[in-house]
């Protein structure tokens, strides 16, 4: 079996590997904002650590999605959208620096961060060489592989003050609102969660399937036409203010300032 669904609510056993469970991260409401639309995958061939590195980084807020294949990873990076690999190197069908020189060549620009038994110092020099943006040895401690991943997160999307501002509109991740010139815009609360993801992934394409996928309530996820719905009301309410949604064709939405375009 290739991939995985992780259950939050049994909480795995912990592997040889992981050092130390207790872990506890009090991160800063933007910062908890931004973590909510990012997307991981998960390059583990052992069902173990993954299962559990699954249910750590998903109880901090990120999407997690597994592979246990070089093969598998690469069917998935075109068919879905991700922020951040964790590669293992030791994979069944190639080696994880393969699949690594693979995406470097094809000007893939993910954060990677190699998690590997490899401890060696060339070892270490040549994942990096070869493109890695990390790389963290086996055994680890859960709390030093979480601290890394938000740094990556940080470093390549940026930190965030509670306020976003595009053109007249602000958003307050703090209050969960969007204000012009101070005075809030009453929006549903799924009008919100479309225009949430796109002001804080403002100047980047966001996929229909990723909003559909974090406005999903109980299981109950949306159609694409409901998020182009939903899309098409917004544009009505925020063009006025200096902002417009693009469709980029055969790849999702962006917002950007109107004298962006």
């Amino acid at each position: 079996m290739l991939a995985y669904t992780h259950n939050l609510q049994a909480k795995p056993a912990l592997h040889p590997y992981v050092r130390n469970e207790k872990i506890r991260y009090y991160l800063d409401p933007p910062f908890t904002i931004l973590i909510r639309y990012m997307n991981i995958l998960l390059i583990e061939d052992d069902a173990v650590l993954a299962d559990g590195l699954t249910h750590t980084l998903s109880a901090s807020g990120y999407s997690v999605t597994s592979a246990m294949t070089g093969a598998y990873a690469e069917q998935l990076l075109l068919a879905q959208d991700f922020d951040l690999i964790v590669l293992d190197l030791g994979l069944p069908d190639m080696d994880g620096l393969e699949l690594l020189r693979k995406l470097r060549s094809r000007k893939i620009p993910l954060p990677i961060l190699i998690l590997t038994a490899r401890d060696g110092v060339n070892d270490r020099i040549n994942g990096i060489e070869q493109g890695a943006d990390d790389y963290m040895t086996k055994p680890f401690e859960l709390r030093e592989l979480e601290a890394r991943v938000h740094a990556l997160i940080r470093r390549c999307y940026g930190g965030f003050s509670n306020d976003i501002v595009i053109g007249r509109l602000a958003l307050d991740t703090h209050n969960h609102q969007v204000l012009v010139d101070g005075q809030t815009i009453n929006l549903s609360a799924r009008e919100y969660g479309v225009l949430e993801i796109l002001l804080i992934q403002a100047g980047k394409v966001v996929s229909k399937d990723r909003i559909a996928q974090r406005l999903a309530v109980d299981g109950d996820a949306l159609t694409d036409n409901a998020v182009e719905i939903y899309v098409h009301r917004l544009r009505k309410r925020i063009e006025p203010y200096g902002a417009v949604i693009r469709t980029v064709r055969g790849l999702g939405y962006l917002l950007e300032r109107l004298d962006d375009q």
